[in-house]
């Protein structure tokens, strides 16, 4: 095997570096992307898309590559340098998605738009759109927040809790079907056994979280930080008094929230409600 470029932070191109590595490494081995894809128990586009650079995938995929070609912690480090590029994701984003990777149990609670790891494409692309962005950029994005949903995929995957406002389920996409699509995500997804989904009604009235998106990370230790977030700006909240008064607030809106089921079968009576378009 040739010689590899030592793992810097200097590195010019990470994302690229990246993609090249998992090219070269696959290529030496013969192993076609269906193999791959096989061996790992992820679906084979998801490699080429790495391979390509069109997303950099989450940390668990970059690991189960680091175990199946016998170079631990090569393509990890790749992956965090790729992360980190600030064309990839924010500043402010960057320690956020290293703890989001390392958390064994997640809970969060949406205002008014579905949490990033239950988003299709579709609804991702609508929303970025919305905020702006166009061309390459939206694409990296669109590619970037789906290579996270990785995280929920994992075979050591985390509990992820989200409650939804009612709101979130009655801001529909301009397409659609788009929105069914995205409506059927989230009730397939609600049935894994990591994943618990519940909705809080509006006829419940003011509560403790009006305005603010938050996920809760549960680290390795018993740690919790949270991260809360409006449409213009995100803070990482680690001061354990903070995240308490935090946890307290999120407690009290989860006594609101229908059960599992019955947030379910509202889902699904949302999704029934959805014009069927023809398809062109």
């Amino acid at each position: 095997m040739p010689p590899r470029t030592a793992v810097t932070g200097r590195s010019q191109e990470p994302r690229r570096r990246f993609a090249e590595e998992l090219r070269l490494m696959r290529t030496q081995r013969g192993e076609s992307l269906r193999q791959l894809g096989k061996a790992l128990g992820w679906d084979a586009s998801l490699f080429g898309k790495l391979e390509s650079g069109q997303t950099i995938g989450s940390p668990e995929v970059a690991e189960a590559l680091d175990q199946h070609y016998g170079t631990p912690g090569l393509l990890l480090a790749l992956w965090e340098l790729a992360a980190a590029d600030p064309t990839q994701f924010k500043e402010r984003y960057r320690r956020y998605m290293f703890l989001e990777s390392q958390a064994v149990n997640l809970w969060h609670y949406a205002v008014s738009v579905l949490p990033g790891l239950l988003q299709t494409e579709g609804y991702a692309r609508a929303l970025l759109t919305a905020g702006g962005i166009t061309g390459t950029e939206l694409t990296k994005q669109v590619d970037a927040r789906i290579g996270r949903c990785e995280v929920l995929n994992a075979d050591n995957a985390p509990h992820f809790r989200t409650i939804l406002s009612e709101a979130v389920l009655r801001t529909p996409l301009a397409d659609t079907n788009e929105w069914r699509k995205q409506l059927e995500h989230v009730v397939a997804m609600g049935e894994r056994p990591n994943i618990t989904i519940q909705v809080v009604r509006l006829d419940v009235g003011p509560h403790a979280l009006p305005n603010t998106d938050t996920m809760f990370l549960r680290l390795p230790g018993g740690r919790t930080s949270a991260w809360v977030e409006t449409a213009y700006s995100g803070e990482l909240v680690q001061e354990s008094e903070s995240v308490e008064r935090l946890q307290h607030a999120y407690d009290a809106v989860r006594d609101l929230a229908l059960s599992p089921a019955d947030s379910r079968k509202f889902i699904l009576q949302t999704l029934e409600e959805v014009p069927c378009e023809p398809s062109t």
